[in-house]
């Protein structure tokens, strides 16, 4: 029998349980309570931000036979939406519906009344794939939109929507949710389905996941059946999601700091021994040194960084040892091997290339010119 996936089961159902948009949430809340609902709302931010799970919310409040702002999740709309048996919420995605023929068919099915609900909604996914022509045949729905229909855009991508279409649209942008957020979040999920996880474990999955809350859960998902033999560490979760490098980035700095060419050298080898993917360890260094950077040029980067407390004190103590020129020098270099490691032809020498060029004066290390004839 199939299981439901976690970011499914855990899809909140409530504006209280979304995490990290506030601000979205209480202005939406404010006006489901005067009863200020406009016809066509653009949302848009990173992926696995709640985008199209506040739509949802959105859609059984507006149709909830309970008390404004919030939907109850009782009364047979909010029941039907949460079981996926409302057929006045249809969900479309643009990435495989795309085309003017298809806008011309909703076209013609919004002119027909709720069959149940007070409002029909339409939540248009991924809208910035639309072609230029269903665009202009959206226009014409979005300027004058039957009053019984509500349009929920949600996006990625907010430059590639036609300016026509967004001064239609009340906009909404979505955030990407703050590290302790994420952990908090997989904490109870973890809890609620008997997982014994430590808490750097799941840091290092909220890490992994950049903000999107649905890709953490993806990837708790991932370790669930692994951690039930008994407590899941970081260890375990490094050895799963391919980041079994990721505790030797700050060694790897110090090395740089130190100016400890043959430690460097010997550590990129060892990740080599290990299997470790140098591409995504890359990234990582090149995240790592750009927390650095900003620890040295700003008094408040700690707060921009969203790190756990034990990390931001040992990055404290390498700032002290650097330069913000040395560090702009390594986030440079560092962050032009992507293309190299991706092609794999010399295997870990782009990599230690730059480990010597960061760490060797450049007269060292920059080849010597060759003498005029006649001179020694």
């Amino acid at each position: 029998m199939t299981g439901q996936v976690l970011y499914r089961k855990w899809r909140p159902q409530r504006f209280e349980e979304l995490i990290g948009q506030e601000h979205v949430t209480r202005t939406l809340q404010r006006a489901l309570a005067s009863d200020r609902i406009a016809h066509a709302y653009l949302f848009t931010g990173p992926r696995g931000t709640g985008k199209t799970s506040t739509a949802r919310i959105l859609a059984k409040a507006v149709n909830c036979l309970g008390e404004a702002p919030r939907p109850c999740n009782a009364c047979p709309s909010c029941l039907a939406i949460n079981e996926g048996r409302a057929v006045d919420l249809i969900e479309i995605d643009a990435a495989s519906n795309r085309g003017i023929d298809e806008i011309r068919d909703l076209r013609e099915r919004v002119k027909f009344s709720p069959a149940e609900a007070r409002y029909k909604v339409y939540i248009v996914d991924e809208v910035h794939m639309l072609t230029p022509e269903a665009f202009n045949a959206l226009l014409k729905t979005l300027e004058e939109p039957p009053r019984h229909v509500i349009f929920v855009l949600a996006t990625t991508e907010p430059q590639r929507i036609p300016a026509t279409v967004l001064s239609r649209c009340q906009r909404f942008d979505f955030r990407r949710v703050r590290l302790a957020d994420v952990v908090r979040r997989l904490e109870a999920i973890a809890q609620a389905e008997g997982l014994h996880a430590t808490r750097p474990a799941l840091e290092l999955i909220a890490r992994s996941a950049t903000g999107s809350v649905r890709d953490a859960e993806s990837l708790l998902d991932q370790l669930l059946v692994y951690g039930r033999e008994g407590t899941l560490d970081v260890p375990e979760v490094q050895e799963m999601l391919g980041l079994r490098g990721s505790d030797q980035v700050p060694r790897l700095v110090d090395a740089l700091v130190a100016k400890d060419l043959p430690a460097a050298l010997h550590l990129v080898q060892h990740l080599v021994d290990d299997g470790v993917d140098l591409r995504q360890f890359n990234r990582e260094v090149v995240s790592y040194l750009r927390g650095l950077l900003f620890l040295a040029v700003t008094r408040d980067g700690a707060d921009l960084l969203d790190l756990t407390r034990e990390a931001l004190e040992e990055m404290r103590t390498q700032v002290q040892r650097t330069t913000v020129a040395g560090l702009t020098s390594w986030v440079r270099r560092f962050s032009l091997l992507d293309a190299e490691l991706r092609a794999g032809w010399y295997g870990q020498l782009p990599l230690e290339l730059a480990v010597v060029e960061a760490i060797l004066p450049e007269s060292e290390v920059a080849p010597r010119k060759a003498a005029p004839a006649g001179r020694p």
